[in-house]
């Protein structure tokens, strides 16, 4: 076997190894809850696929890297290559300065650094290996979409199931909480399904359902699906995901139609959205719409209302980033700061909480990756999965303006994973005519 075949074969194997992770994620937060309750060493558990990744994936992509001479030359010329390194080194000055100081404990750093760039480790890792197998382009519908109809129909079992059935699973207080409510009221369940909660599986559903669209062929399936994966997102309660799905849906109509029907779809969306305004202002001292669209009534039985949570936790991380623009450290904010000696920081938006962390300049310096991110995409919008992630990007955004979604391993692993099968040709610089028809 000649240097070159060999490569393939083990870009091929690894592609696997990747198909594999992307199926399971979706479950992962079921399987890793129910060893760590039965068997302790949750966290253990829990870092399964990063020990994945990076103990097994990554040395194999390095050593793909190094005997390719157009990867060698994205790494020294290429401006995202050399912001996701000064991202990383970043992480590591500030978090070295935040130790000494006694700003953040060693375990809460280096979860945070796991947090933070776990994602984007795996997006070059991806990057590498689809450059030499097109295995995972070629099977990303069945990889993809197989685990999201489990996912869908589970959640919505969820709606007759008891409220408290995911405690047979190991869910509970030290783990997942069984089941969220909205306002604390068991009427108002939100579906959760088998991820971490009910936002997280909203925003996996804004991911989802385009995907499902471009990825059934079947148009009786696809309707199925769709509506099916629609009432899911409905019942998580989730008012940031179904804002992101109706950015998604937008953008995704908008490159659909020509001019003419364009004028027409957002003429009638207009009017729905004139129509749905008017009925709840009409409707407005409905249980019904207080509950669902404000998630309070005057009934509530929460002290502080989650909307009177999440502003005062956003001013708080806006002030933050004012007042510390080089950032206090990794570990210091988001979820990586509950595992500190010091009260958690919870920005209610991601990229406050990098701010937190890093301050202004790694803030802008993941915003340029992003958009980097996204050129590479668009120059890839030929295809089908592109615009897809395009739209999802802005969609999930959108999100993380008023959440952490991008800290959720499920989401982050499947957007960036997927982005980085469909970038990979205009990231290095190969024909783009690769992944014609795919």
């Amino acid at each position: 076997m000649n240097h070159s075949d060999r490569t393939r074969t083990i870009a091929r194997i690894a592609s696997y190894i990747v198909a594999g992770i992307l199926v399971l994620l979706p479950f992962h937060a079921v399987f890793t809850t129910w060893l760590g309750a039965n068997f302790g060493y949750i966290d253990l558990f829990r870092i399964w696929k990063e020990l994945i990744i990076f103990g097994l994936l990554l040395p194999l992509a390095l050593y793909i890297a190094w005997s390719d001479s157009a990867i060698r030359r994205w790494t020294r010329s290429s401006w995202l290559a050399t912001l996701l390194l000064f991202y990383v080194v970043l992480h590591l000055l500030i978090g070295y300065m935040a130790l000494v100081q006694h700003a953040v404990t060693p375990v809460a750093f280096v979860y945070a650094l796991l947090i933070n760039l776990r994602f984007l480790g795996f997006f070059v890792i991806v990057t590498v290996f689809v450059s030499h197998s097109d295995f995972l382009m070629k099977h990303w519908r069945t990889i993809i979409i197989g685990p999201a109809v489990v996912v869908i129909v589970f959640g919505l079992l969820q709606l007759v199931l008891p409220y408290n059935f995911l405690e047979h699973l190991g869910y509970g207080p030290h783990t997942i909480p069984a089941y969220q409510t909205v306002d604390q009221k068991l009427q108002y369940r939100r579906i959760q399904s088998t991820l971490r909660g009910a936002n997280p599986l909203g925003a996996y559903l804004v991911l989802l359902l385009p995907l499902l669209v471009v990825g059934v062929r079947s148009t009786s399936r696809r309707w199925v699906l769709g509506v099916a994966g629609v009432l899911t997102l409905l019942f998580t309660y989730s008012r940031s995901a179904w804002l992101g799905l109706v950015v998604t849906a937008a953008i995704l109509v908008y490159w659909k139609t020509n001019a003419r029907s364009r004028r027409i779809v957002f003429a009638a969306a207009a009017l729905m959205v004139v129509l749905g305004v008017a009925g709840v202002f009409a409707f407005r001292n409905s249980n019904v719409v207080q509950n669902s669209l404000f998630h309070t009534d005057e009934t509530s039985r929460s002290s502080v209302s989650s909307n009177a949570s999440r502003l005062y936790q956003i001013k708080q991380a806006t002030k933050d980033v004012v007042h510390e623009p080089l950032g206090r450290g990794p570990g210091t904010a988001g979820p990586a700061s509950f595992r500190n000696d010091k009260p958690a920081r919870i920005a209610e938006n991601y990229f406050l909480q990098i701010g937190q962390e890093v301050g202004v300049m790694g803030v802008v310096t993941f915003i340029c990756i992003n958009l980097l991110v996204v050129r590479a995409l668009w120059r890839q919008r030929s295809l089908a999965l592109a615009r897809v992630l395009l739209a999802t990007w802005a969609g999930i955004t959108l999100i993380n303006l008023v959440s952490h979604a991008w800290s959720d391993d499920t989401l982050v692993y499947l957007w960036w994973g997927l982005a980085a099968m469909v970038a990979a040709p205009a990231i290095l610089n190969e024909k783009r005519k690769r992944y014609a028809k795919k």
